[in-house]
């Protein structure tokens, strides 16, 4: 370990190379639970590409393993620490380089924060969409290697389809250039997709070139509360057949509407079985919500409430981001992040509550549902091991469940050491193999977030 550290002093400052064992404690985890984590040796916070490329080379001479990190706000341990190796925290470069709102685009080092990007654009009256519910605090670099997803994606997508171009170190030390700044650009194997949802397994994301829109219109909002979540997922099948293009189409069953009244007195209707929020930002959104708010009373909705104005569709948002924060309120809590067809949400959910009722625990759900991607978070006693052993269990049939239902383990948190297992189930061996190979041609010492995804 010493002569590990000597080396990286030799170019990178004395104080960003720090193996004080308190402070590599710290570093360890990210926030994903039921994942170990190993011992790691130094952490390096580089401030430069040069840095970087020197943190890599050193690892690949020495034969260390290096683990990338953000700002560890991931959910699937593939920011955890392996014994001996690097801590590699990108969190100093933390540069906005470029604006151009000729080209919409932006340049960004990979430890600018979500939202201060977002911020930045629409000082230019541009937009970035991808919007996790960690936005306030996770970073782009961090959201590139995980394919983040957020709230919004239902009519604007995910991370991946905003990452243009990238500058990435590889193993070795090598930097290399994937993609464009162009509009259009197909030349050559697309490598920057390859890169992004890569989780840090096949190169260190130093640089990327970000797509942007142009600002939308302030959302409008309506609630509508169902008795069940058939009904619920009844209307937005309705609105999605429809032709309407939702801005945000989120659920939240009855669990989970408890426990953000707990937490702010929201006055959310206890009495509903799912609370279905549905949003707006195009030409004439008062007369989208009103057909919408059509389809849930078609759908069995007992009461649709639409916003009048833009604090009011704020006030009804808020509950939505509140619901992760309310549910840890209730214990430790294990987050899955199964998608599956929307046609099949509500028998995911159905399924979901089954689990609970068989395991005897409480399992919230909230759900992206206007793409199918469901949240169910499994809260339980940490102290008491039977019951975490019933949670682990539970959350492992809930993916199964997933699988069965034509969805897949993860739609935008990630693999990480969670469900790697899981990953080898929904691949098949075929596509295991083909993507070991993918690996081993980036990383052939495989010194790069080894034990993550595959």
């Amino acid at each position: 370990m010493t002569d590990l550290a000597d080396r990286l002093r030799q170019v990178i400052p004395a104080s960003a190379v720090v193996t004080d064992p308190d402070v590599l404690a710290a570093y360890r985890y990210d926030m994903a639970g039921f994942c170990a984590a190993g011992e790691p040796a130094v952490l390096v916070l580089p401030e430069t590409v040069a840095q970087v490329q020197h943190v890599l080379r050193t690892a690949t001479a020495l034969r260390v393993p290096v683990v990338p990190q953000g700002a560890r706000t991931g959910l699937s341990g593939a920011a955890n620490a392996v014994d001996g190796c690097i801590l590699l925290s990108l969190l100093k470069l933390d540069a906005i380089l470029e604006i151009d709102p000729v080209n919409r685009i932006a340049v960004v080092q990979p430890g600018v924060l979500n939202a201060e990007l977002s911020r930045a654009v629409a000082e230019h009256g541009l937009f970035y969409p991808p919007d996790p519910s960690s936005w306030e605090s996770c970073t782009i670099g961090g959201n590139i290697g995980t394919g983040a997803g957020g709230l919004c994606c239902v009519k604007y997508g995910t991370t991946s389809e905003y990452v243009l171009g990238l500058q990435v170190v590889l193993a070795d030390g090598e930097l290399v250039s994937t993609g464009r700044r162009t509009a259009k650009g197909v030349a050559g194997y697309d490598l920057t997709r390859l890169l992004v949802g890569s989780e840090g397994t096949l190169g260190v994301v130093v640089e990327a070139v970000l797509a942007l829109r142009p600002a939308p219109a302030p959302q409008l909002a309506l609630a509508a509360e169902f008795p069940s979540a058939e009904s619920a997922c009844a209307a937005i099948c309705a609105v999605m057949a429809g032709g309407h293009t939702p801005s945000l189409m989120e659920l939240m069953d009855a669990t989970t509407v408890r426990a953000v009244n707990a937490m702010a007195a929201m006055g959310l209707p206890e009495s509903t079985r799912a609370l279905l929020l549905v949003a707006f930002d195009g030409v004439d959104p008062a007369g989208e919500l009103a057909a919408v708010a059509e389809l849930c009373r078609a759908a069995g909705a007992t009461e649709v409430v639409p916003a009048e104005s833009q604090a009011e569709s704020e006030l009804l948002l808020q509950a939505r981001r509140l619901a992760l924060p309310a549910l840890d309120r209730l214990g430790t809590t294990m987050i899955d992040d199964v998608a599956v067809p929307r046609s099949r949400l509500a028998e995911m959910l159905r399924g979901v509550e089954a689990i609970g009722e068989r395991y005897g625990l409480t399992i919230g759900v909230v759900s992206h549902a206007g793409d199918g991607n469901t949240h169910p978070v499994v809260v339980f006693d940490a102290a008491d091991s039977e019951q975490t052993e019933r949670a682990r269990a539970s959350f492992e049939e809930i993916m199964a469940l997933g699988l069965e239902l034509g969805g897949t383990i993860t739609g935008e948190h990630g693999v990480g050491l969670l469900k790697r297992d899981w990953l080898a189930r929904e691949l098949g061996p075929v596509g295991l193999e083909l993507q070991r190979r993918v690996k081993a041609a980036f990383d052939p010492l495989g010194i790069l977030n080894p034990g993550k995804t595959l």
